[in-house]
């Protein structure tokens, strides 16, 4: 039997090639950050340069390895692109990070229009897609173990909750379309590990639980801080483990996981 390495080496991600998409701002910088920190050479990617650009300075100025790159991920051609110009920029691309995605939702189920809900499939779900897709045509062509990782919700598992946004002046609330998409994203998740799995690429799903933005409603994180049982409000770090866990070998044997983040959210 072969010796385990020391728990310091097979979360080592040194010499590796990581795309982040949505990498700009929030949980996508928090992953980010954290590939990086294990060495990883990282590219973030979104739709707009200036949080790009303010992460790529304070992430460099840790120390770290980290560029951007510009791209919407709603357009296919782009995306192939981005993954083409950042796999010969790194020489590598190990990891790929489908976190980018856009919701416009904010009103009640009945009078939601259908564009809506096709433009937030299309941004979370067919987004998702193009990303892992495009990451695993070049994994198979450079025939690289890989890891895809994507971002679906603990919504994707469990029902939102109205009562989180009752009452409250907010622009957007998890709807039924958000619901839809991350749902998907965890079935394609496993489609992508049966499929791929045979060519040493693994794909894996993480579902965070509530991790509001800082600037938030406050009584809004405060009803989310009520309905965690841990009675704590997630931290965008909160996700570092578990990024790095699926993108280094500590994770090779884990394939078509759904791994939830929430504090313990989804148990009631």
């Amino acid at each position: 039997m072969a010796r385990l390495k020391p728990a310091r080496d097979v979360f080592d991600l040194t010499g590796r090639g990581a795309l982040v998409t949505g990498g700009g701002t929030h949980l996508g910088a928090a992953m980010a950050r954290a590939l990086a920190t294990y060495g990883a050479r990282v590219c973030i990617a979104g739709r707009r340069s200036s949080p790009l650009d303010e992460t790529v300075a304070e992430l460099t100025a840790a120390g770290l390895d980290v560029r951007s790159r510009v791209v919407d991920i709603t357009d296919a051609d782009q995306v192939d692109q981005v993954v083409a110009d950042v796999t010969t920029e790194l020489g590598d691309l190990s990891i790929m990070v489908c976190n980018a995605g856009a919701s416009t939702e904010n009103q009640f189920p009945p009078d939601q229009p259908i564009q809506t809900f096709l433009d937030t499939l299309h941004s979370h779900l067919v987004g998702t897609f193009s990303c892992a897709q495009a990451a695993a045509r070049s994994m198979r062509d450079a025939q690289t173990a890989g890891s895809i990782i994507t971002i679906s919700s603990m919504q994707g598992s469990v029902a939102s909750d109205p009562r989180l946004y009752a009452g409250l002046d907010m622009t957007y609330r998890s709807g039924p379309a958000y619901q839809s998409a991350k749902a998907g994203i965890i079935g394609l998740t496993r489609n992508l590990a049966a499929e791929l799995g045979p060519l040493g690429i693994r794909a894996n799903c993480i579902s965070p639980g509530f991790i509001p933005k800082s600037t938030a409603n406050p009584d809004f994180v405060e009803r989310g801080r009520r309905g965690n049982a841990l009675g704590i409000v997630g931290q965008p770090d909160d996700l570092a483990g578990a990024v790095v866990l699926l993108a280094s070998d500590a994770g090779r044997f884990i394939n078509g996981h759904n791994l939830i983040v929430d504090g313990g959210w989804s148990i009631w």
